[in-house]
């Protein structure tokens, strides 16, 4: 029987930890054991060692004598996997790939280095108005090595810069944060696969946002309403990206701003799977391709790469929070609507929405075209 290692075990994780147990492998999941690691149930075996650990991760996987490490929806796993899976010659992505798909000042560095044309950005620990001078506001900070839009805020002012700037470093575990140029537009994300540096673009997902300062997602849709003009171009930077940072083996999701006059601009790269519900269950009800199924193939390197991957339906989520109140009577309703997959309300109270924390719900569906809630 071979044996995986999956990083992670909270929520994020379950849809990847069933998949493997489908498959008959044997899952060591490893995770703090914080209360929320819902996965250390149906694991076959649970270590409560935090992610980070990644000397003590390698020793307890090469006793094992695992046959692939992977993770799902979070960055914080990305350095460790890669660290174990170059040191066990398994499939994966290189340190250097791990550093530059999670922290934003070396992603950014990356791109101007690529010639990526990306928002004029800094790197800093502290502030210091001098650093800015160049700049027009508003600037948008976010810590250098945290997702779920944790710490990410517009200011508009060096007031507001200084006050977010010291918030953006108290998250960051590096203590440093990027400031960069506001870009207005559209945001969208870009669901990749990719195996022994070959890439494919899966599908291209549609975001709906909070308004400023705080810029939370509280829905996806599949596929993409944009153009075809505009979606060439969104291909083009994709696999300009993932060649940049040097992406090889796994789930890529690419976030890219789109302007009203159709300029691309980057946001980030992560290479794993997009979290939200995106790559454990929206990928697969748009397009019939099993995401999570080629990521499990991967980490155990037997793959094949398809061609292509083409919708054949309509996918989305819209999350609850004070902002989407709405959703609550579609939720919370007995009416069985074709349309949805799955819902659930996780918090008893509505907050508005600082991070992806604060989001107390959500409704997954799949249609023949793009359901609207409002």
């Amino acid at each position: 029987m071979k044996k995986i290692a999956i990083l992670g075990a909270s929520y994020l994780q379950l849809p990847l930890v069933q998949k493997a147990k489908e498959n008959g492998l044997e899952v060591h999941c490893f995770a703090w054991d914080d209360g929320r690691a819902v996965c250390k149930d149906i694991a076959d075996h649970f270590y409560d060692i935090s992610v980070l650990e990644k000397e003590i991760i390698l020793k307890e996987c090469e006793k094992i004598g695992i046959h692939g490490i992977l993770t799902i929806a979070t960055d914080i796993c990305i350095p460790t996997i890669a660290y174990v899976a170059s040191n066990l010659g398994l499939a994966g992505n290189s340190i250097e790939c791990s550093l530059l798909t999670t922290n934003k000042s070396l992603m950014r560095k990356c791109f101007g280095e690529n010639r990526i044309e990306s928002p004029q950005s800094i790197t800093v620990s502290e502030f210091n108005i001098k650093d800015f001078a160049s700049f027009t506001y508003p600037l948008i900070i976010k810590p250098s090595d945290r997702s779920g839009s944790l710490g990410v805020i517009k200011a508009s002012s060096a007031e507001e810069c200084k006050k977010a700037v010291e918030h953006a470093v108290q998250v960051s575990f590096s203590k440093t944060c990027v400031v960069e140029e506001f870009i207005k537009g559209k945001e969208v994300s870009v669901e990749t696969i990719s195996y022994q540096g070959k890439h494919l673009i899966i599908t291209i997902t549609d975001k709906e946002i909070t308004e400023e300062p705080y810029f939370v997602e509280l829905a996806h849709h599949q596929p993409s309403a944009f153009s075809e003009e505009i979606k060439n171009k969104i291909h083009e930077i994709s696999y300009h990206i993932l060649a940049a940072t040097k992406v090889e083996n796994g789930a890529s999701h690419i976030e890219l701003m789109i302007t009203d006059e159709g300029k691309v601009y980057p946001i980030e790269i992560g290479s794993r799977m997009g979290g939200d519900f995106i790559g454990s269950d929206l990928v697969q009800l748009s397009t019939g391709f099993d995401y999570l199924q080629a990521v499990l193939d991967i980490a155990l390197n037997q793959y094949i790469l398809p061609e292509n991957v083409q919708s054949i339906a309509y996918s989305g989520v819209y999350f609850l929070s004070e902002e989407t109140e709405f959703l609550l009577p579609v939720i919370r309703g007995d009416k069985e609507e074709s349309y949805i997959v799955k819902k659930e309300i996780l918090s008893g109270s509505l907050k508005p929405a600082h991070s992806s924390n604060d989001r107390s719900g959500y409704l997954i569906y799949r249609s023949d075209h793009r359901i609207v809630l409002e």
